[in-house]
């Protein structure tokens, strides 16, 4: 059984309307780990990967893999029912036919149910090898996004290159020519420090420094119960001179009902800390998109960051990197990776998860 709940309607939505043009239909594979879809486009240039990380979910639960055969286009329509700031919650049986949608207002003044069937797709999984890019360009979602617009005005293609100048971005139309340099800056290049870094080690530095701190405050609460234990102890000797031998001192019962609870104090600290680990991997994927989103309101959101070996230059299609760029709705940042000799890799990662674009491309004249 599948039950995944996300805070926000807003984020589903969005994602839908970024990759719908370019996938029909898409199985959702569903694991432990989250939800992952993969698909080609009709024409098997660009390929679109979406990762939802269980992490990034107010609830989550899979009992065991399974896909959800979902067309994009109808599971578009039925999210729209939905108010931006609706909590929705996907359900889905073993071996069921349906995916069951629910919608609940933030006031829970009103909770709407939808059932939408799903579909067999027969697809297999795309292996996506690791690459060691040549370039790699961290720059504002928006800016990316306006650029390819213009310049998709003037032609149909255009011609990437990266070098330590900076990124240009270059068309050649029947009519007219354009061209937009981006320059590396010290600042863009220290705001964009880290993004895109997988979470999970930042979420080990952040559960170690937590780790450290709760062993800490577990050994100074274990010295303060020993101390006042002797101090008791102390006392309950004296007192026992007047006593006969006859039942336990009351100290030693003291003293097993403290150890009792500090027991269960522990019990109670380490299930608090499991549950702060959950939200951390969550909050800590919006730590890098929060600092580049106060930059971009403090006016400074000029500017690329560029980490590469050599410099590279390559062709692609302005009709796809349009469609890509409608991601920006969901981050304000995207990092393209380039290489001579595989697909540009599009990449947008956001508070849930991940959505990356490959494309290939264009050789010679085509």
């Amino acid at each position: 059984m599948l039950e995944a709940r996300l805070q926000s309607a807003s984020v589903l939505k969005r994602l839908l309307d970024a990759i719908k043009e370019l996938v029909t239909d898409a199985n959702f594979e569903c694991n432990e780990d989250g939800l992952a879809l993969q698909a080609m486009d009709n024409s098997h240039v660009a390929l679109v990967a979406v990762n939802l990380d269980a992490a990034g979910f107010q609830k989550y639960r899979c009992d065991r893999p399974m896909p959800l055969g979902v067309n994009l286009g109808s599971l578009t329509k039925v999210l729209k029912c939905a108010k931006d700031d609706d909590m929705v919650t996907l359900k889905a049986t073993d071996n069921g036919d349906v995916l069951n949608l629910i919608y609940e207002a933030k006031n829970s003044d009103r909770v709407a149910e939808y059932d939408m069937k799903l579909m067999d797709i027969d697809t297999d999984a795309l292996g996506i090898p690791d690459t060691d890019y040549e370039a790699r360009v961290t720059m504002p979602a928006a800016e990316f996004g306006r650029i390819v617009r213009d310049l998709s005005q003037l032609g149909e293609s255009v011609r990437i290159e990266v070098s330590k100048e900076g990124v240009r971005f270059a068309s050649d139309g029947e009519a007219a020519n354009g061209n937009v340099l981006l320059k590396q800056t010290e600042a863009a290049r220290q705001r964009y420090a880290g993004w895109g870094v997988k979470k999970e080690n930042m979420d080990d530095e952040e559960a170690g420094s937590s780790n450290k701190k709760t062993k800490k405050e577990k050994n100074e609460k274990k010295g303060k119960v020993k101390k006042e234990d002797d101090e008791e102890a102390e006392n309950t000797d004296a007192d026992n001179v007047e006593e006969d031998d006859g039942g336990a001192p009351e100290s030693d019962k003291n003293s097993d009902g403290e150890a009792e609870q500090e027991e269960e104090e522990d019990a109670d600290e380490e299930e608090a800390s499991n549950s702060k680990k959950r939200k951390r991997s969550s909050a800590s994927n919006n730590k890098n998109a929060k600092r580049v989103k106060k930059s971009a309101d403090e006016g400074d959101s000029g500017g690329v960051a560029i980490e590469m070996s050599q410099a590279v230059s390559l062709t692609f299609s302005l009709k796809y990197l349009v469609n890509f760029s409608k991601s920006n709705s969901l981050v304000d940042t995207v990092q393209l990776k380039m290489h001579s000799e595989v697909p540009l890799l599009v990449a947008y990662h956001f508070g849930q998860g991940s959505i990356q674009y490959y494309l290939a491309p264009k050789i010679g004249d085509e």
